[in-house]
């Protein structure tokens, strides 16, 4: 114990920026916030993608290609050394009857002395086939007895970013749990007792460092269970306070909505039409309206946006859209330029982002201000404190932006208090949806439109790879455009997956010159994405490798290829709207997901994609098949953005939150008694943080 040496020493609070965690310098302080976090809380709140767990070794003869293990085996004779310039390689071998597994480590010349031959070890890493023979490179090595301390233990593994090692973030990840200050308990014993959660500084550290899967299993319960209640708390608060608003922009019905639609060169779906009424309804009602429109990808939720703008600026009013990219708002913008050209509707649009200049910033606000651009598209320059309004009517977001909660507060902050309409492709089963966001103010767009040829998908093994390649360069050639999708923008310690960066150096290889290969990934430039974007939108490159930061990308209708790598990696909600980045415009589209491992289950799970393009039945399928706790490695929900709770694994958890969530504000509906009062903190500190958190 370091107690005695921490006395008198200030204990680390959450809110501390990390420069106060002992070892962390200016340059550390710079690589962690490129993934995020900038206080002590932020790093207490970065939990494992992964836990590595030393199992059982196995024998020569039981080790399979592609599988990390442990393998206990003799040395046979002793090792060999083989030194060139720099490099070295130590190589040695291990026997079982016919069973021969090599084994090699570079640039480490002294375990040629180290391992002793005829000696009985534990060698753990991935095993690869080459030139016919079995090997394992660069594996840990455990004496027996070493290993079998080790054994069913659970090592975390984290994300990490150049310069980043896990080694560095399970040390300073221990140093930061020991001389932390703890957290004063804030949910009530008695909801802690009823459904058998954890105690809350007893969660964080055991979500990091778990003894085994059952101490996992209570930690990572109540840190879920945390992150859905302040979440559906957050929204029903806000939707209690909306039910009450009154509507402090009277609209009536318009001819130019009306009229619009009729004259559209396409027949909208009955799912548009419903929801368009509802919308129509909201904005024209006594109340404030407040609802989600949660679309399929591709069922047309952006003209049913443009309406409601329509609706507003019809009325004398302003409407807002606001986009997580510069070039989807840039998109939008020219979109809704053209329907009002097309339809003879003269009304004002305004563009505005982060790379706008000073004056056109200046400029652009003005005519803000006036009430001069009745329709205002970008990013979060329009929540920016110089951006006034001067009648804003209806504020449209999307997921990205987390419900809108904190938006709708600093729109509201710049006038009345306008409409809110959040527009979200993530198709949730509507019993989840329901618990999430309450029963009211919820429309369903269940629909494609008619035109639209079914995307042809397959789920394939490593091995289909050559073929998919040279199918990525006919579909080039005739002049389409393809998507190659990895989980991670770099080698990870740790982490067998395809990574952004060698994927498209491997591809530029592989494709002729004329065939245009360009990587994207989030931890770019915002200026520098956006460029890509804007490239690949004009066909100047024609295959993008990206991480899944292009889910809320750019609609680019010649794109008729989704290759995604290591598909098991990802959840069935984000391949599913990974896979609508394709099939938008007359060319027949295609998406391969590659499954990295061979595992049965995991197959079965992703050719629910292989035999539906139907996002809400591919939910409830994938809500049917997965238990609650099958965790371990894949993030499912896709762009929900919860930091530990995932929708479909922990959908049991999620109906104990809602039912918390419930039985908390009929008690206490300002959380204003002093049981709450805690809660009330915590709840408000979870708004801040989701608030700040920028989008892509």
């Amino acid at each position: 114990m370091r107690q005695s040496c921490c006395f008198g020493r200030k204990r680390l609070r959450e809110q501390e920026n990390i420069r106060s965690i002992k070892g962390i310098g200016e340059k550390t302080e710079k690589l962690l916030e490129k993934v995020g976090i900038t206080t002590v809380g932020d790093f207490l709140g970065y939990y494992p993608r992964d836990y590595d767990e030393y199992k059982e070794p196995v024998t020569v003869r039981e080790v399979k290609v592609g599988e990390k293990c442990a393998v206990s085996g003799r040395i046979t004779g002793k090792p060999g050394l083989q030194s060139t310039g720099r490099k070295s390689v130590v190589t040695a071998n291990i026997r079982e009857e016919n069973h021969l597994l090599q084994l090699t480590w570079y640039n480490m010349p002294f375990l040629r002395n180290t391992l002793q031959p005829g000696g009985i070890y534990v060698f753990r890493g991935t095993v690869a086939e080459k030139r016919g023979r079995l090997i394992m490179e660069q594996p840990e090595i455990f004496g027996r007895e070493d290993y079998q301390k080790m054994q069913h233990t659970l090592y975390p593994i984290y994300s990490l970013t150049k310069g980043l090692t896990n080694k560095f973030m399970v040390k300073t990840l221990h140093q930061i749990l020991e001389d932390r200050e703890m957290v004063q308990e804030y949910l009530p014993e008695e909801f802690r007792n009823h459904y058998q959660l954890a105690e809350y500084n007893y969660a964080v550290s055991h979500i990091h460092f778990p003894t085994d899967r059952e101490d996992l299993l209570l930690g990572h319960k109540r840190l879920v269970f945390d992150e859905f209640l302040f979440f559906i708390l957050s929204v029903r608060m806000m939707k209690e306070q909306n039910a009450e608003a009154v509507n402090e922009f009277p609209m009536k019905p318009v001819w130019e909505t009306e009229n619009l639609m009729e004259s559209l060169p396409y027949q909208l779906t009955n799912a548009q039409k419903r929801v368009w009424n509802e919308i129509e309804t909201g904005m024209t009602g006594k109340t404030l309206m407040s609802r989600l429109v949660q679309g399929d990808v591709g069922s047309g939720k952006t003209i049913i946006a443009f309406l409601a703008m329509i609706l507003a600026a019809a009325n004398g009013y302003q409407a807002a859209l606001m986009a997580p990219t510069e070039v989807l708002a840039k998109q939008h913008y020219e979109g809704l330029c053209s329907l009002l050209e097309e339809h003879g509707l003269g009304y004002q649009v305004l563009l505005l982002t982060g790379s706008n200049t000073a004056k056109e910033k200046r400029e652009r606000y003005e005519k803000m201000a006036s009430g001069e651009a009745s329709l205002l598209i970008g990013t979060h320059a329009l929540i920016q404190e110089k951006a006034q309004y001067k009648n804003l009517a209806l504020v449209i977001t999307d997921e990205q932006h987390r419900f809108g909660v904190k938006q709708r507060e600093i729109f509201s902050g710049k006038g009345g208090k306008p409409h809110v309409l959040v527009m979200s492709a993530t198709p949730i089963p509507r019993t989840l949806a329901i618990i999430l966001y309450g029963d009211l103010d919820i429309s369903i767009m269940d629909e494609l439109p008619a035109k639209r040829l079914p995307i042809k998908n397959c789920v394939v093994n490593t091995s289909y790879r050559p073929a998919a390649y040279r199918f990525i360069r006919k579909q080039a050639e005739e002049g389409r455009q393809i998507y190659v999708i990895c989980p991670m923008v770099e080698e990870s310690e740790g982490l067998e997956a395809e990574n952004v960066t060698d994927y498209s150096k491997k591809l530029r290889e592989l494709l002729p010159d004329t065939i245009k290969v360009e990587c994207l990934h989030g931890r770019m430039k915002a200026n520098q994405k956006n460029q890509i974007m804007e490239a690949f939108s004009k066909n100047e490159i024609q295959v993008l490798v990206s991480t899944t930061v292009i889910e809320v990308g750019v609609n680019v209708p010649n794109a008729t290829v989704m290759m995604v790598e290591n598909a098991e990696r990802f959840g069935l909600a984000q391949l599913h709207q990974l896979r609508g980045r394709v099939g938008r415009g007359e060319y027949q589209s295609y998406c391969i997901f590659i499954q990295g491992g061979e595992e049965e289950e995991t197959k079965k799970r992703l050719e629910i994609l292989e035999k539906s393009n139907d996002g809400f039945q591919i939910a409830g399928e994938d809500l049917r098949l997965r238990g609650p706790g099958d965790f371990f490695g894949v993030r499912q929900s896709g762009t929900m953005e919860f930091r530990i709770a995932d929708i479909f694994q922990d959908s049991e958890i999620l109906k104990q939150a809602g039912e918390a969530a419930g039985a908390i504000l009929m008690s206490d509906p300002e959380l204003s008694l002093e049981e709450h009062r805690l809660l009330k903190e915590r709840l408000l500190a979870y708004g801040k943080e989701r608030i700040e958190m920028p989008g892509i």
